[in-house]
């Protein structure tokens, strides 16, 4: 596992980890934009210009405010041009985020203006923009959400909201997601239909990110095929899932893909 740190000019570093000897870290949970800093960025030291390049910053000084030297970025940690790599990553996201001390969730579409917006008479101003925000409508942050413990919500301007406990009604309002599932109660005591449907109303840029996004939620492995289709990945996922008849699991997906298109 990659790991970042700020070393003592502010630049950022790296360092690769075993599974046995991975240190405390930090994770950030967010959507992406048009400029993100890739892991070739990071080697040849030019994603200092782009705008994704403020929210890996803010992500080591919080890590660095909760007195951990380490943290995780999905855009800049993996080497996508390796596909070996890329495969693990993605089947290893689930237990990455569940195993990081803390999880940053930062919202670059809500914004706030007070000195402490997690003051509960504050919450009115933000929170029609934390209902809306594209954070809760992307495939990826779906896991994201569920499996770590903790998870911090932060504004644009980089305040912080509340986390995953203190707003969790709110949470359940926007996502649908039962209140013990957000409390950390073990994914399989849901159902198969119940963890699908909380997927429905979410996007993902590569259709076939809708199936692999969901294989922390139903403990899967499984090899990423890009360009075989929304279709292909489903089944696929279908295929994984033990102990569900697949005559009920097809009624569930399709019934899913409809409710998209």
């Amino acid at each position: 596992m990659r790991l970042l740190s700020l070393n003592e000019h502010d630049d950022l570093a790296w360092r690769e980890f075993s599974q046995d000897k991975i240190p405390p870290y930090a994770i950030l949970s967010h959507t992406w934009g048009a400029e993100e800093v890739s892991f070739v960025d990071l080697v040849d030291k030019s994603g200092k210009s782009k705008a994704g390049y403020r929210k890996i910053i803010f992500c080591g000084e919080q890590a660095a405010r909760d007195n951990l030297r380490y943290f995780w970025v999905d855009t800049c940690c993996i080497d996508k041009r390796d596909n070996t790599e890329f495969t693990e990553a993605i089947n290893s996201m689930f237990r990455w985020y569940r195993n990081a001390a803390t999880c940053y969730a930062y919202l670059s579409d809500v914004s706030t203006s007070t000195s402490d917006p997690s003051a509960e008479t504050c919450q009115s101003a933000w929170e029609a923009d934390f209902r809306s925000s594209r954070w809760f409508s992307q495939g990826w942050t779906l896991q994201e959400l569920l499996a770590p413990s903790l998870v911090v919500f932060y504004s644009s301007q980089h305040k912080k909201l509340g986390d995953k406990k203190s707003l969790a009604r709110v949470i359940h309002e926007i996502t649908g997601i039962p209140i013990p599932a957000l409390d950390g109660h073990a994914l399989d005591t849901f159902s198969t239909a119940e963890r699908m449907a909380w997927s429905a109303n979410r996007q993902t840029t590569k259709d076939e990110d809708g199936a692999y996004c969901l294989l922390g939620i139903f403990n899967i492995f499984m090899p990423l095929i890009y360009g075989e289709g929304k279709d292909s990945s489903l089944k696929r996922l279908q295929r994984e899932i033990d102990g569900l008849p697949v005559t009920g699991m097809v009624s569930v997906i399709w019934r899913i893909y409809l409710d998209r298109h």
